[in-house]
């Protein structure tokens, strides 16, 4: 294959039509000889031709410039060298001729000896130009060639032809069993052997066929499937040859100029031609394509790799899904070299550019196209882990008609419906996220920390819910995004709504006269709270569910005091102490994992497990966290996942091993067990019970046979049925709240959990980096570094306390205690008090009062975790006594 140059050249030359087939095949050759001519020269260390390259004087041409001397050279028909062999066969050839011989030797029979050779390695160079598709045996070929003669040209033009043409591409490195029957895929005059009958023929491959890898209904050699043993392109072959070509950086190069060239083409043809419509392998040139393990690289990145993932994103969903099958087939190791080609493109272009408010990241093609592209891998790693897809979802039919009753009831804003709720990737592989206990690779290598940095989340969320066919969104792709930046959206979500119902309110003030009111309000009494709750709540979910998503508003009865945040944490806070106490046998404590689980022999009625699964619900609407401690399993059943034996080992982790040594034991499970089907354990009063998993359970043993049925029933008996009632409570409380949220789309199992829970890790240097001062103060301020001293110095125990004494919580929020907003700020002017060691200890001395900072929705800078601690001048003092003492 020529230049690109010498093409343009020849593509002039031809456009004359006067012009016959015969002249321009022999233009073509003439200009093509200029050409190399000019460019390598013809191996004469004396030539004295000044239109050669090797010529001792001749100056040196670049490509350009060589094409435009080459057509000059055409048209005058200037003087074209006779060949000579390259300077490194001519030594390799003379260090076979002893120096004595060489003496007595006829130089013109060395000559004669060395044209021999050029016309023997000419003759190996044409056969390969007619080559239209590539294989691992003809890439070794070409490679042995390049290697005795040093010249890896010839390679460079075959890489080059063939990946820049996705025809060509598409028939290359096909499973060797495709190769032999696939004749249309051969190219014009190709032979193949073929089996009729009891003999074998010899055929030759049709240029005017249909590759029979196409969707024709004329071609029955391969049918449209998504498996991923039918795609007919050998993966392992490529991969072999890659490690190959990748060690010539020409080679390299070749290959990236072919990707420019190829990318566009197959983006129209996917665009406006429907190419995988018509032949299924059009895949086959993505696959090829990705199997490059230097794609991450800086040479593909700043044009390769962008052009080829915008023409990736032209697939329809039916060509991704076969991909996705494909890749999830990858080890972990091709997985992951994949994610990082992507990830890395996504982290070049975010940092490479300046993003604001008026150039977002959404609107950089790049970014969005990586992403979209990431996703498939993301879906393939999810594939390839370990799954739940035989087990049923967690809600039963009666519930989904409960669930479509309550929403038909709900007043709510039809702009909510809109933006994505379930991935079209998702029904078309028929498979949840939820699906996939273990990945393949960790869901934190695909968290982009750069992007999230840049991404304007209150733009984004707009994009996700109301222009979500337009714009893109990136919550549409959660994987790619941190918690945090998750409960950004969310927060935006639920104000969102809370407003909303605001203002339906004003409208039924209005215009029918009706006092309605705007927030949720909760009057409890502290000595009745779970009954003045649960009676209120009760109330507003049997007369209109709605107005749960008002924002919450609490006030103890007899007391005085504004909710601005506090009082509903608080409220929150002793619900759950009530709730969870063991003395009131909702939940059973387990002092080995320090996690609470359903009672089944509850005495309770419905309404209280309905009220704490309101009260997760309204925490996570109103953004509060609460101190409960469920195992894993019960946030993968309110996403409507039933309970496994993977979950076990969370929850009840001695019976989990119990069960792992049943399924794992070797020997005879009946003879040295001596179980059956009949199971029993105490309750929480340590009253024995005992429970039959199936029909007549007693005279059925455990055997080799039926251990893993044994398993299964145990396991499905602890966490699905015997809590089912309870469970099912507790769920449709939670969905009472959640059921419009995004929750379950953006969020998986444990970060629900960091939701309602927060965090334990208690980073208390993060804190004082986002930490902002007023009233005077600075960081610099004495009284600041004493503080802060103190804070770093306390025992984990008291710094939780501070915590809570703060923000009304001991727990840090999603993201840490550096996304908490601190104002410390004077309260008062200084005083001119000496403190004394009798203040510097007393407690009492300390005036430091809190207050939660009121927050706007429009701007991100600041959230609803802004608070403002207030030092008053007694407070100041102490604390400069504490350190002084201290340091004394």
């Amino acid at each position: 294959m020529t230049s690109p140059d010498t093409n343009v050249a020849v593509r002039l030359l031809a456009r004359s039509p006067a012009s016959l087939k015969r002249k321009r095949e022999a233009a073509k050759q003439l200009i093509e000889g200029y050409y190399c001519q000019l460019t390598k020269g013809c191996g004469n260390e004396f030539c004295t031709n000044g239109n050669c390259a090797s010529c001792p004087g001749f100056k040196q041409l670049d490509n350009n410039q060589a094409a435009a001397r080459a057509l000059e050279l055409y048209r005058t028909r200037a003087e074209l060298c006779v060949g000579w062999p390259t300077k490194k066969l001519r030594s390799l050839l003379y260090q076979n001729i002893s120096h004595d011989k060489f003496k007595h030797k006829d130089l013109k029979s060395v000559a004669e000896n060395d044209t021999d050779v050029i016309c023997s390695e000419k003759q190996k160079q044409d056969s390969f130009q007619d080559i239209s598709y590539l294989t691992e045996e003809k890439v070794n070929e070409i490679l042995n060639v390049c290697n005795e003669t040093g010249d890896f040209s010839l390679l460079v033009r075959v890489i080059g032809r063939i990946f820049s043409s996705a025809e060509k591409l598409v028939k290359s490195f096909r499973k060797p069993e495709m190769q032999k029957t696939c004749l249309n895929c051969l190219p014009k005059n190709t032979p193949a052997d073929v089996e009729k009958g009891d003999k074998t023929i010899t055929v030759f491959g049709c240029e005017d066929s249909v590759p029979c890898c196409s969707q024709q209904k004329s071609c029955d050699c391969l049918a449209q499937s998504v498996k991923p043993e039918d795609v007919t392109v050998d993966v392992k072959s490529v991969q072999r040859v890659y490690r190959k070509l990748l060690l010539h950086n020409r080679i390299e190069t070749a290959l990236i100029n072919a990707l420019m060239y190829l990318s566009p083409d197959v983006e129209c043809d996917l665009s406006y031609h429907n190419a995988y419509n018509r032949d299924s392998n059009y895949l086959n040139v993505f696959i090829i394509v990705m199997e490059n393990h230097n794609l991450h690289s800086p040479e593909y990145l700043e044009s390769a790799l962008p052009m080829f993932c915008k023409a990736m994103c032209k697939l329809p969903l039916s060509a991704q899904a076969n991909l996705i099958q494909l890749w999830s087939t990858y080890s972990s190791n091709d997985t992951r070299r994949m994610i990082e080609v992507f990830q890395q493109l996504i982290t070049y272009k975010v940092i490479s550019n300046d993003y604001s408010s008026r150039n977002l990241v959404n609107e950089d093609d790049v970014v969005v196209a990586a992403t979209k592209c990431l996703k498939l891998v993301y879906y393939a790693n999810l594939l390839g882990g370990v799954l739940t897809l035989e087990n049923d979802d967690e809600e039963s039919s009666q519930e989904t008609r409960e669930r479509n009753l309550q929403q038909n009831l709900l007043i709510e804003d039809t702009n909510y419906k809109k933006g994505p709720r379930v991935d079209p990737l998702e029904k078309i592989l028929n498979f949840k996220t939820i699906d996939c206990c273990r990945p393949v690779i960790p869901y934190d290598e695909f968290v982009n920390e750069s992007l999230n940095n840049v991404l304007a989340v209150d733009k984004d969320y707009i994009f996700f819910k109301v222009d979500s066919e337009k714009k893109f969104s990136f919550l549409t792709c959660p994987f790619l995004l941190t918690p945090y930046t998750k409960s950004q959206g969310l927060y935006y979500d639920n104000r969102i709504r809370m407003f909303s119902e605001r203002r339906i309110t004003v409208l039924y003030n209005l215009v029918q006269g009706q006092q309605v009111q705007p927030y949720l309000r909760l009057k409890v009494r502290r000595d009745h709270m779970i009954d003045d709750a649960l009676v209120r709540l009760e109330m507003i979910a049997t007369e209109n569910p709605s107005d749960l998503k008002k924002q919450l508003y609490v006030e103890f009865e007899g007391e005085q005091g504004v909710d601005e945040g506090g009082v509903s944490k608080e409220f929150f806070q002793l619900v759950v102490e009530e709730i969870f106490n063991p003395d009131i046998g909702m939940f059973t404590y387990d002092s080995y994992t320090k996690q609470f689980w359903f009672n089944p022999t509850s005495f309770e009625n419905d309404g209280q497990f309905t009220l704490i699964g309101i009260v997760l619900g309204l925490a996570i609407y109103n953004h509060c966290i609460l101190d409960v401690h469920f195992p894993m399993v019960v946030y993968r059943k309110l996403m409507g996942k039933k309970g496994t034996l993977e979950d076990l080992a969370d929850s009840h982790p001695v019976l989990y091993r119990s069960l792992k040594d049943v399924l794992e034991y070797e020997g005879n499970v009946e003879e040295d067990m001596m179980i059956t089907f009949k199971v029993s354990y105490n309750d929480l009063f340590g009253v024995p019970i005992t429970h039959n998993l199936k029909e007549s359970s007693e005279d059925i043993p455990v055997t080799n046979q039926n251990k893993k049925e044994f398993v299964q029933l145990y396991t499905n008996y602890i966490l699905n049925q015997s809590v089912e009632k309870q469970f099912r409570a507790f769920n449709r409380g939670f969905h009472m709240v959640t059921n419009e949220s995004p929750l379950k789309y953006l969020f998986r199992p444990e970060e629900i959990e960091q939701l309602i829970c927060g965090s334990k890790n208690l980073d208390f240097h993060a804190l004082e980096e986002a930490t902002e001062y007023d009233g005077g103060f600075t960081k610099e301020s004495r009284i600041v570094r004493d503080f802060w001293g103190i804070t770093h110095s306390l025992p984990e125990e008291q710094k939780r306390q501070f915590l809570q004494f703060t923000t009304g919580s001991d727990r840090a929020p999603v993201g840490g205690l550096g996304k908490i907003k601190l104002i410390i700020t004077k309260n008062g002017p200084d005083s001119d008090r000496k403190h004394t060691d009798k203040a510097a200890t007393n407690s009492t001395d300390t005036e430091i009062q809190y207050s939660k900072a009121q927050t706007n929705l429009g701007s991100q800078e600041t959230t609803n975790n802004t608070y403002v601690l207030q030092c008053t001048a007694t407070s100041r003092l102490l604390y400069q006594g504490q350190a002084e003492g201290k340091a004394s």
